[in-house]
């Protein structure tokens, strides 16, 4: 029962944060199904409706903060999408990926100049930010609500995709992206409305991160980013489903891996000089390069033959 009980907090916390990557991760999937992008800007846009939540509750109440963030952040996905991504439609892929890495150092930049590199403390959402005992283990609610409130926006986007017009249409665009075009399906509709829910999830990831981790700086997104897009590639980017479960393994690992030495201390046993949750990133990276080793599409992604 002790052993249990030392090591929920870990498993709590990696659930949590692993429901937040998987929000993230999402965004890299959809936009790489469609256009076969990988949108290195998207971990700044998560960065950014991490600032923008700091600025805008500093002038509206929080009510009306939260929806005000979400608006800006989906508006601000589109508009990258538009002034990005549009103009380079029918030009070489690596233009795009060029692109898409501007993107993300010009949000960077911005940041920086705005917060002058300080560290913005996040404020605290009420309800979610409240500390809750789960098993005599003391933690924030957001931790137990993270798991539950991804679930519920997966079975809703899952429901978009498969019983409405515009998720027929992703689906035929991800499909066969000229036949659709030939089709008369509104390419450019579609794709937008793909990086509007993307963002979507990013705001809504944000807050639930930084609501554990209150703190708020420029380059905040690129290793969440980072580990979300290796969530992706580990579920098998283009696949949903694999999303979610990649960014949770991920985020387990990671939290049990920052827990060890602590959890070798109770137990009175040493992890020597390693300091083994130094190594809690690196196991990310160590991770993807495994899966692209060991099985290159991903748990759940599908092996596409390409006729020459």
């Amino acid at each position: 029962m002790d052993f249990l009980k030392t090591l929920l907090p870990y498993f709590l916390a990696g659930i949590s944060v692993g429901g937040q990557y998987a929000l993230i991760s999402i965004g890299y999937t959809m936009v790489y199904g469609i256009l076969r992008l990988i949108n290195f800007a998207h971990g700044d846009v998560f960065m950014v409706a991490g600032l923008v939540m700091v600025y805008i509750a500093q002038a509206l109440p929080l009510y009306a903060a939260v929806p005000a963030v979400i608006i800006i952040i989906v508006s601000v996905g589109f508009l990258i999408e538009r002034a990005a991504y549009m103009p380079l439609r029918n030009s070489p892929r690596m233009s795009v990926m060029i692109s898409a890495i501007g993107v993300s150092y010009l949000l960077q930049n911005l940041a920086l100049y705005i917060t002058g590199g300080l560290n913005k403390n996040y404020p605290q959402i009420p309800w979610i930010s409240d500390p809750i005992t789960v098993f005599g283990v003391s933690t924030k609610r957001v931790t137990v609500v993270t798991p539950f409130l991804t679930v519920a926006l997966v079975v809703a986007l899952v429901l978009i995709i498969n019983k409405t017009k515009i998720g027929m249409a992703m689906r035929a665009v991800a499909k066969d992206f000229d036949t659709s075009q030939l089709m008369g399906i509104k390419i450019n509709t579609v794709i937008s409305f793909t990086f509007a829910i993307g963002s979507f999830l990013a705001a809504v990831g944000s807050m639930l991160f930084f609501s554990n981790y209150p703190g708020v700086f420029p380059t905040a997104g690129s290793m969440s980013g980072l580990k979300a897009f290796v969530a992706a590639v580990f579920g098998g980017i283009g696949s949903i489903p694999g999303a979610v479960l990649g960014g949770i393994i991920i985020g387990v690992c990671e939290s049990f891996i920052k827990g060890l030495d602590m959890i070798f201390a109770q137990y009175g046993a040493s992890s020597g000089q390693l300091e083994l949750a130094t190594f809690s990133d690196a196991f990310t990276f160590i991770l993807l390069i495994l899966i692209l080793v060991l099985k290159p599409t991903g748990l759940f992604g599908e092996r596409v033959n390409e006729k020459v």
